[in-house]
């Protein structure tokens, strides 16, 4: 089978408008002819976003912020784990928010994963973020009344989720004025999928450690989260910042479609080494030319 042409602009959302998932198909035809092209066109991606967080590091202009969002069993883990695996730890940091901890709650909702932002030249990887106060909170409103927010506030919930919508918006347009560019994924299964794989967990010894009777709970929820998502790529997918809505069904199509994405948005940065001065180069010579000089001194002493 001769696998299809990674055609990235099809799951962008740029811009807001109306979302329908429905739309927006949660299996597609592969992008890779076989299991060795799979792993060859990863490895090709891997290999040049190394490259590229390399002059990244060193460029020292911008940093690389990559947000997943998904429902459970979506592939959130695995997609990082295959994905970046070729990128250097000392460049890149993951961070997974889960149950907000006393402390978060008494500050407002953008202050824990704030605090986590990478720093210039390097890549950041959030497993959730602050997109679950617009899409578990808007499923489960009651989480509000924990967060402390005032009343005249909590009154309005309409009113609440556009200011929450704006308030993200404003933030990612502050970190892209300085040099923050924002990659973010929506992998997006079915939920017959996710039934599959949550009985996977439940029938294979070596996954039962992943299963958690929350995610047969949150399932009744389905709905409601679709819903949550639509109107979140809706309100916060910009011209800026867009969405990526990945089909999930098949992991290996979404980690190279997700492979390809990221290449793809870090080429348009305008990264390279730094230039070398002319004082530095002059400076550069008379350590190759000591360095060259200790090799002779050591020859000559061991005659």
């Amino acid at each position: 089978m001769t696998p299809n042409a990674i055609d990235w602009k099809r799951f962008e959302i740029s811009g807001r408008r109306a979302v329908s998932l429905k739309a927006y198909p949660t299996c597609i035809s592969d992008v890779y002819a076989s299991n060795k092209d799979y792993e060859m066109k990863l490895e090709d991606a891997r290999e040049e976003l190394g490259r590229m967080q390399d002059v990244l590091y060193a460029h020292d202009r911008y940093a690389v912020l990559i947000l997943f969002q998904a429902m459970d069993t979506a592939g959130k883990d695995g997609a990082i784990k295959h994905v970046m695996s070729g990128v250097n730890p000392q460049g890149c940091q993951v961070f997974s928010f889960r149950r907000p901890s006393e402390e978060e709650l008494d500050h407002d909702f953008l202050w824990r994963t704030t605090r986590c932002l990478p720093e210039r030249g390097r890549i950041g990887i959030f497993n959730r973020s602050y997109y679950e106060e617009v899409i578990v909170t808007r499923v489960h409103p009651e989480i509000l009344e924990r967060q402390k927010i005032p009343a005249e506030v909590l009154h309005h919930p309409d009113r609440l989720w556009k200011a929450r919508y704006q308030d993200i918006v404003d933030f990612e347009r502050y970190l892209g004025r300085n040099g923050t560019r924002i990659v973010k994924f929506f992998i997006h299964i079915s939920k017959e999928e996710q039934r599959q794989r949550l009985l996977e967990r439940i029938e294979k010894r070596n996954k039962n450690w992943k299963f958690s009777p929350a995610d047969v709970e949150e399932r009744r929820h389905w709905a409601r989260y679709m819903e949550a998502y639509e109107q979140c790529l809706k309100h916060t997918s910009t011209d800026y910042a867009p969405w990526y809505v990945i089909p999930g069904d098949d992991k290996k199509n979404a980690r190279l479609i997700i492979s390809h994405i990221l290449v793809e948005r870090m080429k348009r940065l305008k990264m390279r080494y730094p230039e070398v001065t002319e004082q530095q180069e002059k400076i550069l010579e008379q350590m190759r030319q000591a360095l060259e000089a200790e090799e002779r001194d050591e020859k000559r002493r061991s005659r």
